[in-house]
């Protein structure tokens, strides 16, 4: 049995599509397993097991992991991410689970500059210790994470930034799952840390630049110091605290430590990973209109 955490969420639910279409059979867990089933289109929903399951509750956590041989470890950021993560792999070792994909970030060290990836250092630890053999996949900037843009593009025409002229790497959370789905049908081939990067990285310039021949209109960057854009984005962008110190710090890294591509992804799924400029046309609507 294959287990999905964050069914409902961006790369659990992209893990799960990418097994369901090869016609694999998943457990799914969510908060709300009715609604994940509705939203699951007619072919992939008989492959599903939804179950409720909240890791804030460890009695509905260890009842879903019953029975899963290999687990996909994922969970939104937030201040308790680091105290779920490491009871769910407790739980994992008490009931046996024999392989788990987990989604961490960049630079999960013990010194990192970015607080939510010195988190995954700590979990990563954990799951070292536990003696469970774990693919740790380590995406970069989601592209489906630029849709928060929106409202400021489709209004003014901006997007505000601390980046410098420093680049980016944007990967789609399809492909996140695409890779997660080759790791846990093949657990023998898998292993280790994968980067996971799209075909190029782009400045906040670029991106601007992308955005302003998509629409026929022009889309400025609004580079900030990055105190100023902790401000903006708590004030205009109504962001807790919290998350705009970890955008802030995620900013910095890619000037800090420069961003280049990594082909982890095509050797893996067998073909290159999704572009910026696909992704932004797929979504031009979105960025015309923010609530289309």
């Amino acid at each position: 049995m294959i287990t999905i955490m964050g069914a409902s969420g961006a790369t659990g639910g992209a893990t799960l599509r990418s097994l369901t279409a090869l016609g694999i059979p998943v457990r799914a867990l969510s908060r709300d397993p009715e609604r994940l089933l509705a939203d699951l289109d007619a072919t992939a929903r008989p492959l599903v097991q939804a179950v409720a399951a909240d890791a804030a509750d460890p009695d509905t956590m260890r009842a879903a992991l019953r029975d899963t041989r290999q687990l996909f470890l994922t969970m939104e950021n937030g201040p308790r991410q680091v105290e779920y993560e490491l009871r769910t792999v407790d739980l994992a070792v008490i009931e046996g689970v024999e392989h788990i994909v987990k989604v961490s970030a960049p630079a999960a060290e013990p010194d990192s500059p970015v607080a939510v990836s010195r988190g995954h250092h700590v979990i990563e630890e954990r799951l070292r210790a536990s003696g469970i053999p774990t693919t740790v996949l380590r995406p970069y900037a989601f592209m489906q994470k630029l849709l928060l843009l929106a409202p400021g593009i489709a209004a003014a025409g901006l997007i505000h930034g601390a980046m410098g002229t420093a680049r980016c790497n944007y990967v789609d959370c399809r492909d996140i799952g695409d890779v997660a789905a080759a790791a846990l049908i093949r657990p023998g081939d898998a292993g280790g840390s994968i980067a996971l990067t799209g075909g190029r990285a782009y400045s906040h310039s670029e991106l601007a630049g992308l955005l302003s021949t998509l629409l026929g209109r022009p889309v400025q960057y609004v580079d900030l110091p990055p105190r100023e854009l902790h401000a903006h984005l708590v004030t205009r962008g109504g962001m807790p605290d919290w998350l705009a110190a970890h955008v802030v710090e995620i900013q910095q890294l890619a000037v800090e430590r420069p961003e280049a591509p990594d082909d982890a992804a095509t050797r893996l799924t067998g073909r290159p990973p999704r572009t910026l400029e696909a992704f932004l046309q797929e979504h031009v609507e979105q960025f015309r209109h923010p609530f289309h």
